[in-house]
């Protein structure tokens, strides 16, 4: 019998394209996939192996694929001991942790931990790309997670619950988010003691503390915190609207202004008040709705102690004592509190 080469110059062999060089384009698919397993998982040698050549191929696919069935993860988190199959998701993973976001999109700014997943997701936003589609509604989306996500509408089930508190979600991630209320490591914040969820949210935190605003509007020398704020703060200056809605062509200068502004073609309101089965479009409003029944007014005034349910009012009723008039007709020169009144006024002039 013939021994074959050792594993270590097959390894070295396959993953450099020359084995197997005569064997025809099903061969070199086989090498192709096997470097690439090989590469991923990091198999080593172990001892000598007397297989053909074909053979050998197949013993290693069966190697790789039996560490991905059994759920070997040899690649652990330093920070919170997560472990891992890929050391390429430890590394994603880790960004996490350290808030490194090293992928940029080039038509927003915003950047993003990974390239493969979240980057080019992002970019059809851009793009216009829909390339998933549901069956139920016929609503178009830029990604499969998308279009599950929106298939929750036709459904009430919620089949992700927590185990510490029995609450059941519709989304994976929605429950992954609501686990972080019962996890013991937090990290707490030196100057007011609120705790976040990660390293990297903690340091974007504290800049509110240091008054550190490293990022300056060139137009107008207004300040911020991050360079994506001043991205969309910049828009105000050149106009630039880069999200537009699909069904009615209106533009936006923020991704969050145009989901809020879908949800009134589609009429999602997936926010609902426990007391009276109310629904609404975004978690906020539901939250100032329940002040009602709550009786909660956590805005108060410094001038007079009147208490408002929403910060807004507060704001509006702070000028009062202030005598602050910021809008103006440019009929009659007479100025008001509120945009709103103004308007009101103006069709005074224009017989509206």
């Amino acid at each position: 019998m013939e021994f074959g080469p050792s594993m270590g110059t097959i390894f070295k062999a396959v993953a450099k394209g020359f084995f197997l060089q005569k064997a025809g384009n099903q061969a070199q698919k086989q090498r192709n996939k096997l470097a690439h397993c090989m590469s991923r998982l990091g198999i080593l040698e172990e001892r000598h192996k007397a297989f053909g050549e074909v053979a050998i191929l197949q013993e290693l696919q069966a190697l790789c694929l039996e560490r991905i069935h059994t759920g070997l993860k040899s690649h652990s988190c330093n920070e919170c001991g997560k472990s891992f199959i890929e050391k390429r998701s430890l590394t994603l993973h880790q960004r996490r942790h350290t808030g490194v976001k090293p992928f940029t999109c080039s038509a927003c700014g915003k950047n993003f931990f990974s390239k493969s997943g979240t980057l080019i997701k992002h970019q059809k936003i851009h793009t216009g790309e829909k390339p998933f589609t549901c069956t139920e509604y016929g609503k178009s989306v830029f990604s499969k997670s998308a279009l599950k996500r929106h298939q929750v509408i036709h459904s009430t089930v919620k089949p992700f619950t927590c185990t510490e508190c029995n609450k059941s979600f519709s989304q994976k991630e929605h429950l992954t988010k609501h686990k972080k209320i019962h996890t013991i490591e937090r990290f707490p914040c030196s100057e007011c003691d609120k705790s976040l969820s990660s390293k990297g949210i903690l340091m974007k935190h504290q800049k509110i503390h240091t008054g550190e605003k490293p990022f300056t509007c060139s137009e107008c020398d207004k300040s911020f915190t991050e360079k994506n704020t001043l991205i969309i703060h910049q828009r105000i200056h050149t106009g630039e609207k880069p999200f537009t809605c699909t069904e009615c062509g209106k533009s936006f200068s923020e991704k969050g202004t145009l989901i809020k502004h879908q949800k009134i073609h589609t009429g999602e309101k997936p926010f609902t008040c426990s007391e009276c089965d109310k629904s609404f479009t975004e978690k906020n409003t539901l939250i100032i709705h329940q002040r009602i029944h709550t009786g909660e007014k956590p805005f108060t005034c410094t001038e007079c102690g009147k208490s408002f349910s929403e910060k807004g009012t507060l704001i509006k009723h702070q000028k009062i004592h202030t005598g602050e008039k910021p809008f103006t007709c440019s009929e009659c020169d007479k100025s008001f509190t509120e945009k709103n009144t103004l308007t009101v006024h103006q069709r005074i002039h224009t017989g509206e």
